[in-house]
């Protein structure tokens, strides 16, 4: 057994989580979808009209500028080589774009390094204590055995909303309280881990600091201290973005790609949001593969994200 297990699902359970997701994303999906449908209203052909109705409906969807433009060169393209395309064939030529742009997420579920060391960055406010408790659920679920490190001790509260989440979860947590040396817990978390045979430690690490360089200096001394009792830790560094800010994750991305090697990211609050097409133009723009996607506030509503079923749910599937 693996340690991301829950990444290998049956059809049934396939099917289930994606009509979970088309039900939390009824508003991105009505969004996205009435504005690439108005796009081709009253037209048979993709000419230049359609395109620049295209473009503004993407770009309005939350794709993002450059992701955006890409779709339309690459559309452009193909219209070239085929010589002509109907607005009846446009819908599977652009899932078939926006379904190519999202970076796929590699694992080896059946060959990772134990402890498994997830570093989980975001600002405050997207939701990433929330994020390490349902993942520290879903791992448990799944038979793994977890510890929490909070070593966010900047922020009021946050040590203690952790302590919550490792309660309600059933996993060992190791906390020095607010305004101690994050870099601290986050070691004594990775030896508490070596100790309990764990199989994933997950580190929780301040939103932000008084400065970039701060941020990046405090999450280059969590990655070191760490590296010191397991050389290639964190395994993982999450980014962690709230879909419902629309274009400021872009910002936010950005931020933290410069301070840490982000390696996977999380998407979060695409429930009850029309901007959930902030996805695709991130994980265009940045290269690095969406993992999980928050559609709720349940424990259960983190799920491992699949471009194929959000393509799909997308185009009203």
């Amino acid at each position: 057994m693996g340690i991301f297990d829950f990444f290998k699902k049956n059809k049934q359970e396939t099917q289930a989580e994606t009509e979970q997701l088309a039900e939390k994303i009824e508003k991105t999906k009505s969004n996205f979808f009435d504005k690439i449908a108005s796009a081709v209203v009253g037209k048979t052909k993709v000419d230049d009209e359609v395109l620049d109705r295209l473009e503004n409906a993407l770009i309005t969807s939350d794709v993002g500028v450059a992701t955006t433009l890409k779709i339309i060169r690459s559309i452009e393209s193909r219209i070239a080589q085929e010589k002509y395309i109907n607005t009846s064939q446009l819908n599977k030529t652009l899932r078939e774009e926006i379904e190519k742009l999202l970076t796929d997420t590699e694992i080896d579920v059946e060959n990772t390094q134990k402890p498994y060391i997830i570093m989980v960055v975001g600002v405050n406010g997207v939701g990433k204590t929330t994020t390490i408790g349902k993942l520290a659920h879903k791992f448990t679920q799944n038979g793994k055995k977890v510890v929490l490190g909070a070593a966010d001790t900047f922020r009021a509260a946050a040590v203690d909303q952790l302590k919550v989440w490792a309660d309600r979860t059933g996993v060992e947590i190791v906390m020095h309280g607010m305004n101690t040396d994050p870099s601290a817990v986050a070691y004594d978390a990775v030896k508490q881990g070596i100790a309990q045979n764990a199989d994933i430690v997950i580190i929780d690490t301040a939103g932000r600091l008084h400065t970039k360089i701060n941020l990046m200096n405090e999450l280059t001394k969590i990655k070191t201290v760490m590296s010191k009792l397991i050389p290639n830790a964190p395994h993982e560094v999450l980014l962690v973005l709230d879909g419902s800010t629309g274009q400021n994750a872009f910002i936010q991305a950005t931020e933290f790609t410069k301070a840490t090697n982000v390696t996977a990211l999380a998407i979060t609050k695409l429930d009850g949001t029309a901007k959930g097409g902030v996805v695709i133009g991130i994980s265009d723009q940045f290269k690095i593969p969406v993992k999980y996607v928050g559609i709720g506030e349940g424990i259960n509503d983190l799920q491992a994200f699949d471009k194929h079923s959000f393509v799909k749910t997308l185009f009203g599937d």
